[in-house]
């Protein structure tokens, strides 16, 4: 039977809310019915009095039932249709303290139910579901609020996006509710393994966009992936890893993006080895808006010694050998790798270093998944040779106070290596493809670029936006060429929309024109429709350029030079 890919979002679990209240009232309610069914029945046998004080027969069914519908809810009554007889009275006391019992042991249940863990997850996953088929707008599900998610959901809602969060820890969900996001969150507590979870997060939502899975369980991204590529394989999927067989398993799948935190700071390492000049373009491009461009440095390519062969170690020794530089490896169990030379210990020990010849060698990589003990490693490592090209791992991003304070060359902090990978992904899909350019170009181009780029942007991290010639991105531009049969220049684009004899604080980086890749286009190039263009600036040239892509006038301005006049005066000016 074929998969239904565009199955309708279910409903709110309302049904499981109705059967969690039904079968927790449902003895009280019983008693209730009993306690109103014998009370009403008790009327309509006992005797009564008339008006004269003699014997009557007993009240009608329909005044029973009068009598104890106000009666047993309120315990204020009167007696009704005649005074009552002594047997009647009794037997009304009966009922009234019947009917106090049976309420009170509702309500009681009642609020029992209200502090019932299934019950508060029921109305959660309720409102959380109700939430999610309201979002009107572009969104990503992201499967993983820990410091990597987190990153994430800021670097997201800064940008305007709208995102749905599933985590399986309710701590981590506590702590995003305290988080001053832009825009109204929904969270839900709960695995990501369970396909369900990820369907009530809209997985199937026509305005949902992709889907991250940046849990630490690999197997829990791995069934995010799974799920995503079976239940909706429109939607661009992107997973953290850290082992080269759960990333095999993904690209089998299919997954868009695979990111390993280790092999790309290791990728990293080496490219600023190799070429520091590219590394230091890489760097600058995908730094924190705001901050300055560093200047260049190169680790040497001498000795180097690896303290902790994990995931993080191994990946970081793979791409040295690959570089064909000596590494000695520091290890607990040594044991493994005789084609190496490994000496155990943990790294913390002067003479397990000197062992390792740390005296002599030319970088130092702490890696183990403890920061004190990569700190450890470092402070005795320094006292043995200060030269030390230092490269740690920080694991925890509130150790950051003691890595800033300690100063190393190099520090690894996985959570922004993958936020930094993702939001890229997400926000500015052509700047991967650049990067790559960037790795395999050589020092002399990169250097030439930076110096290009300086010299229209300064010395601070630029913000990186893209464009497409398309309606929805450059309504103007896409009417020009297509309606007026227009020519245009990718120079016009990179006007000053208030005065068009000044340049932009912006430079295309690089054009995607079908299968055409064109890197740092230039401005005299023709602008086509269905261009992609990736772009690098001041946030204020950013606005300014997004002003002349949707204003046909502004356009007309930075193009032509013409000051194209609103239709009203237009009218009057034709009329004169």
């Amino acid at each position: 039977m074929p998969l239904d890919y565009a199955a309708p979002i279910p409903a709110p679990p309302s049904a499981s809310i109705v059967l969690i209240v039904l079968r927790r009232l449902r003895a009280p309610l019983i008693a209730l019915v009993v306690i109103y069914v014998a009370s009403i029945v008790g009327l309509t046998v006992v005797p009564g009095v008339d008006a004269a004080g003699k014997p009557s027969s007993p009240m009608s069914f329909f005044h029973a039932f009068y009598f104890m519908s106000y009666t047993a809810t309120t315990i204020g009554f009167g007696e009704i249709p005649m005074p009552f007889s002594d047997a009647q009275r009794l037997w009304v006391t009966l009922c009234i303290y019947l009917s106090v019992v049976g309420w009170t042991y509702a309500i009681l249940t009642l609020l029992a139910l209200f502090q019932d863990r299934a019950f508060a997850d029921a109305l959660a996953r309720a409102r959380f579901g109700r939430r999610v088929r309201r979002l009107g707008e572009p969104f990503y599900i992201v499967c993983g609020c820990g410091e990597t998610g987190q990153l994430i959901t800021r670097a997201l809602d800064r940008r305007g996006t709208r995102f749905v969060v599933v985590e399986l820890k309710e701590a981590r969900i506590s702590e995003l509710e305290l988080e001053d996001f832009r825009t109204d969150t929904p969270a839900l507590v709960g695995d990501v393994r369970r396909p369900q979870n990820l369907v009530l997060a809209g997985i199937n939502h026509p305005q949902c966009r992709g889907v991250v899975a940046l849990t630490d369980d690999e197997e829990a991204n791995l069934a995010v992936a799974m799920t995503s590529r079976l239940l909706s394989p429109r939607l661009q999927v992107l997973a953290r890893v850290h082992t080269p067989e759960t990333a095999q398993n993904l690209v089998a799948i299919g997954t868009h993006h695979i990111i390993d935190p280790f092999q790309k700071f290791a990728e990293y390492l080496v490219l600023a080895m190799r070429e520091p000049g590219c590394y230091r373009l890489l760097d600058w491009l995908t730094g924190t808006p705001g901050t300055n461009l560093r200047s260049e440095y190169a680790p040497p390519r001498g000795e180097w010694v690896v303290c902790g062969y994990g995931r993080c170690g191994k990946a970081v020794v793979r791409e040295l050998d690959r570089e064909r530089v000596s590494v000695t490896i520091v290890e607990p169990a040594a044991a493994g790798a005789s084609d190496r030379r490994i000496v155990a210990g943990r790294g913390t020990e002067q003479a397990v270093l000197k062992a390792a010849g740390i005296e002599t060698a030319e970088g130092l990589v702490a890696s183990t998944d403890d920061d004190s003990v990569n700190l450890a490693i470092a402070v005795a490592a320094r006292a043995l040779n200060p030269r030390l090209f230092m490269v740690l791992r920080q694991n925890l991003a509130e150790n950051r106070v003691l890595f800033d304070r300690f100063k190393a060359d190099l520090v690894m902090v996985s959570s922004e290596i993958i936020a930094h990978e993702c939001f890229a992904i997400l926000t500015t899909p052509l700047l991967p493809l650049f990067l790559a350019v960037v790795k395999n170009q050589p020092d002399a181009w990169a250097d030439q670029t930076i110096a290009r780029l300086r010299a229209r942007l300064g010395d601070e991290v630029p913000v990186i936006w893209d464009v497409r010639i398309t309606p929805r991105d450059a309504l103007a531009v896409h009417d020009a060429l297509t309606r007026a049969g227009q020519s245009m220049r990718l120079g016009d684009l990179l006007r000053d929309s208030t005065d068009r004899d000044r340049r932009l604080a912006s430079c295309a980086l690089i054009c995607v024109r079908a299968s055409e890749t064109i890197v740092l286009p230039e401005e005299a190039a023709d602008v086509r429709v269905g261009d992609e263009y990736l772009f690098a600036g001041t946030s204020e040239a950013r606005a300014l350029q997004e002003l002349t892509l949707r204003n046909a006038n502004v356009l007309e301005y930075v193009r032509a030079g013409r000051e194209v006049r609103g239709w009203f005066w237009r009218k009057i000016a034709s009329r004169g």
